[in-house]
This record gives C-alpha cells, sequence and structure tokens, in this order.
C-alpha cells in the first residue's frame, strides 16, 4: 500500500472508479472526499447524485471545496476526487492569478501529504487534448499540467487510465 497514490487520466478514463475499487481493498470503511462546488444546473445535480450512488454505507463522504488539510482523515485510507475541481474553486476565488493559485494548492498538498492517511488522488490530462481558444482556458490547463507534476512528483504510485485500465506510471503493484 503506498502513502500517495496518484491516479490521472482523460474524461470518463476510470479514475475514480479505479480509486474506489483500491479503496475498498485496503479498507472496509474509505473516506470519499468530494471537492466540487455545488453549480446550480440540473446537469450537475444529476452528476453529483450518479456519484454519490457509486457509493455504498462503508464509505465515509467529505465535501471540501478547498482546505483538504483540514480535513479529520488520520489513520484512514482516503479517496481525493478531483484535482481539477478542487483547482478550479482556487482558480475562481483567486481570479485567475496561476501563481497565486499554484502557490495556494501546493501548500494544500504539502500539509495534506503530512497527515497520517493513505491518499488516493485523482486528477484529469486536460492537456492532452486540443488547446483551449479562451486565455482563462489556456491559463487553466497550464496550472492543471503543473500541478499534476507536483502531486506526481510526491507520489509513490502514479496510475495513468486508459479506457478502464490502469497504467502504471510510476511506483509498485497496481
Amino acid at each position: 500500500m503506498h502513502k500517495l497514490t496518484f491516479i490521472t487520466g482523460g474524461a470518463r478514463s476510470g479514475k475514480s472508479r479505479h480509486a474506489q475499487e483500491l479503496a475498498l481493498q485496503w479498507s472496509d470503511n474509505p473516506i470519499y472526499v468530494a471537492t466540487s462546488r455545488k453549480w446550480d444546473d440540473e446537469e450537475f445535480r444529476q452528476r453529483i447524485q450518479r456519484h454519490r450512488q457509486e457509493r455504498d454505507h462503508r464509505w465515509t463522504c467529505l465535501e471540501e471545496e478547498k482546505y483538504l488539510s483540514r480535513l479529520d482523515i488520520g489513520q484512514r485510507i482516503v479517496v481525493i476526487d478531483c484535482v481539477t475541481l478542487w483547482l478550479t474553486n482556487f482558480f475562481i476565488d483567486l481570479t485567475y492569478d496561476v501563481n497565486a493559485c499554484l502557490e495556494a494548492c501546493k501548500k494544500e498538498i504539502d500539509a495534506l501529504c503530512r497527515k497520517e492517511a493513505i491518499l488516493l488522488i485523482v486528477s484529469n490530462e486536460i492537456g492532452m487534448g486540443v488547446h483551449a481558444e479562451t486565455e482563462i482556458g489556456r491559463k487553466f490547463t497550464d496550472l492543471q499540467g503543473w500541478m499534476n507534476q507536483y502531486i506526481a512528483a510526491r507520489a509513490d504510485q502514479v496510475l495513468l487510465m486508459v479506457s478502464g485500465i490502469p497504467v502504471r506510471i510510476k511506483g509498485g503493484t497496481i
């Protein structure tokens, strides 16, 4: 079991499912941390509901938009889903300032990694597709890429999900 497993990949690649499967292999009562803000539209409400239905009574579910290091997760297996939505919250609140966002997010990840918990952190590889049309889109793509690199460097294990299949990029067994 690794202290920090980083799971990344494209949309609908199986990242969350795989993180949850690993968590349940390692614990009978893992924690799931949802990082998304609750946007006020029907499609997003349906997404949240679908995600909730994927987890049963064994899970403790927490919601935290930004300050992951404040969570009481000691000695537990924790799935954090996902970096992209978490970064979005900082990016918006810091008025699209990439440097301020990177600094704040790195501090949060460092503090989170000091906790006595086993972490499975889920993210997206958004820079593998077409280039964003807008300046804000390009800034966010850069931010996401730099943050993914930062977390991956700290991770004991890095997995890239491709069509539901985990591909080991760094570390031990899948």
